[in-house]
């Protein structure tokens, strides 16, 4: 039996010290997202996800057994390759959300190593809840967070609107005559949508019922924050008609949005009952959600002596081989382009002229830009005017990017009416035809034509995940991530024609082209200086 319990503890000591040395492989992946559970609400939930995750692990650990030869640790040993290339690839663009992914994949490779596909039947559902512990990309945030506020607005406005309040939305502004109401980002819903999320599928995983039942439980994360999430913003809103602005600020407006978490959790039961009804069973609240008996009746594992294969060590040696591979990767040098700086840019372009305007600090802490250019144009005697506006990151690495306008625009209060691409072949800038984004908008009676497009190291590209692929594939090929948004907006007045405002943005892009290349650096560019990225 001594023997027995020695081979087993040297069996559990190897596989130990394989997660651990997987741990540090990834640690500044594994740092950097601790450090967005501290800082950002909609992820705080992320400490908990892998408590959960072991604990169900552990209460299924009776029908765990280890893999007994190295042809059943063999496939785990293939996802391991795969989660470390995907890892070198993510650390020589330096994107943290690909290596962290990266890092789930090796983790359910050394399991599959560990226990062989038997096991991970076992085990799968609680290693997919890992997936809730890791950050969405910031443009995929932003993205979504313009959506919800959007939605979450108008909903608010609806039920505000029903308590007989007169009230004007102006995309995600709320007008109540004495008060105006911004739904800013910390208002969208996302700070509940993620636990809920979470708190959904692990309810769903738990539940007994059929299939369908849990994909609807889960699902119903979504509709349930927005529902609620509109519900609060409708409150404050009455709140703040009857009693004053301070019904949205301090203790109160936090309180409110516990409150509405609590009642959306309240919700998802309330859901999953009426299943069990729906499917004859008459459970209580609390037996809704439980640890199913059978998983911890049966004894702790016992261990045979062929059970220490040599597929841990293949393993480690595989982590060792990605771990040095990446920290190669981690030594390069950002390459910096050489450009003017837009504090140059010239207020005169053929017979246009131009007034400098300027961004607030607010839009500026939320853009994260190196450096940036705002100019009205018009041309004397006439009442034609053309906002120029650019944007120019220096490095689009950690979480500073462009922001398209399709996101902001509604949130302004204006309505996209029209929107495709346009190519002028006649337009060069950087050796290459230019192609742009061609949107009209509207509010109330006015219009507006904008044109746009993102300037990435030589190409115009006229699609937001076009340009992250390009990032990803230059921070690898080139070593480079700068670039810079282009915005072009036009009124349109009443009674004119779309299509000559269309003849006066191009007429200005003919005189705006030539002087652009020297402030957004092309393809081919002279480094500046050289700034490290392995911190």
């Amino acid at each position: 039996m001594n023997t027995e319990n020695t081979r087993a503890a040297v069996v559990w000591s190897c596989w130990g010290a394989a997660f651990l040395l997987l741990c540090l492989v990834f640690r500044d992946s594994l740092a950097e997202m601790v450090n967005t559970w501290t800082n950002v609400e909609e992820y705080s939930h992320g400490f908990f996800i892998p408590c959960i995750t072991v604990y169900l692990i552990w209460m299924r650990r009776s029908e765990l057994s280890l893999a007994q030869n190295f042809r059943e640790s063999t496939p785990g040993l293939a996802v391991i390759v795969l989660g470390l290339l995907i890892f070198i690839l993510g650390g020589l663009a330096t994107i943290k959300t690909m290596e962290q992914y990266a890092f789930l994949i090796v983790l359910v490779g050394v399991f599959i190593s560990a226990f062989g596909f038997k096991g991970l039947r076992t085990s799968a559902v609680p290693l997919m809840f890992l997936i809730f512990m890791v950050p969405f990309p910031q443009f995929i945030l932003n993205n979504l967070s313009s959506k919800l506020q959007l939605i979450s607005s108008w909903l608010g406005v609806e039920f505000i609107r029903a308590c007989d309040i007169m009230v004007y939305l102006e995309g995600n502004v709320i007008d109540l005559g004495n008060y105006k109401l911004q739904v800013v980002d910390a208002c969208s819903g996302l700070r509940y949508l993620f636990p809920l999320a979470s708190l959904a599928f692990l309810c769903a995983y738990l539940f007994k019922g059929p299939f369908w039942q849990k994909l609807l439980i889960f699902l119903s994360a979504m509709p349930l924050t927005i529902l609620m999430n509109s519900f609060r913003i409708g409150v404050i809103g009455v709140l703040v008609d009857n009693w004053g602005t301070e019904m949205a600020e301090g203790f109160l407006h936090d309180f409110e949005g516990w409150a509405v978490f609590l009642l959306c959790m309240v919700l998802l039961f309330i859901e999953m009952w009426v299943f069990s009804r729906i499917s004859g069973r008459k459970l209580a609240f609390g037996e809704l959600v439980q640890i199913p008996a059978e998983w911890g009746m049966a004894p702790a594992i016992g261990f045979s002596v062929g059970q220490l294969n040599r597929s841990v060590f293949v393993v480690a040696i595989l982590l060792v081989i990605g771990a040095s591979f990446a920290e190669m990767s981690r030594g390069r040098e950002d390459v910096i382009p050489q450009r003017k700086a837009f504090l140059n840019f010239p207020t005169k372009l053929g017979d246009w002229q131009g007034r400098n305007d300027y961004l607030s600090q607010f839009y500026l802490n939320e853009l994260k830009l190196t450096d940036y250019v705002i100019i009205n144009f018009n041309r004397p005697g006439t009442q034609n005017s053309v906002n120029f506006y650019s944007a120019y990151y220096q490095s689009q690495r950690k979480g500073a990017a462009v922001h398209s306008p399709r996101s902001c625009i509604p949130g302004d209060g204006w309505q996209i009416i029209s929107y495709g691409q346009k190519e002028f072949p006649e337009f060069a800038l950087d050796g290459h035809s230019l192609e742009l984004n061609r949107a009209v908008i509207q509010k109330g009676d006015s219009r507006q034509l904008v044109y746009f497009w993102f300037q990435q190291r030589g190409r115009t590209i006229t699609n937001e995940y076009m340009v992250k692929w390009y990032l990803f594939y230059d921070a690898i090929m080139m070593n480079r991530t700068d670039g810079a948004l282009v915005r072009l907006v036009t009124p349109v007045n009443t009674a004119e024609d779309i299509a000559l405002a269309d003849s006066r943005l191009q007429s200005f892009l003919r005189d705006l082209l030539p002087e652009l290349g020297n402030y957004l650096p092309g393809k081919t560019i002279v480094p500046a200086t050289n700034v490290s990225t392995s911190g």
